[in-house]
């Protein structure tokens, strides 16, 4: 395990504290993906706010994740939180390879076609439809 100074890290501690946590990060940026897993759902916590210091490189990390991030990602989609969705459509989301995308179908069409209030106010349809001409 990684360490902060002289202690030594459990993942939990891996965690960004705040949105300018770029110790946390650096250290993220040198682990292995296995160290990382148990804290996935954690770290998309960071992608609520693309305009945050430390979300574009927890993304360009996460994006290593592949379709392991799906359950976490369908899970964010049952949220009433659109703003969330709306980064995580326009950056995680779009930079998923289609092999990957495609197990997001489901979801993307039933955000497209029946969207809730929060994802209507966030005007989600365009990118819905990039993404599911892609699959």
């Amino acid at each position: 395990m990684k360490e902060i100074g002289e202690t030594t890290m459990n993942p939990s501690e891996l965690i960004p504290q705040h949105k300018h946590d770029r110790e946390r990060v650096n250290i993220l940026k040198t682990l292995e993906l296995i160290e990382m897993k148990p804290i996935l759902p954690d770290l998309l916590v960071w992608l609520q706010d693309a305009n945050w210091p430390i979300a574009q490189d927890v993304e360009d990390i996460l994006i290593n994740f592949q379709d392991e991030l799906i359950p976490y990602v369908r899970d964010i989609f049952q949220t009433n939180d659109g703003t969330w969705k709306y980064f995580l459509l326009h950056g995680l989301i779009k930079r998923l390879p289609d092999s990957v995308l495609i197990l997001l179908k489901s979801d993307l069409e039933r955000m497209k076609n029946t969207p809730t209030p929060d994802e209507e106010y966030e005007e989600l349809e365009d990118i819905l439809t990039v993404l599911l001409l892609r699959i």
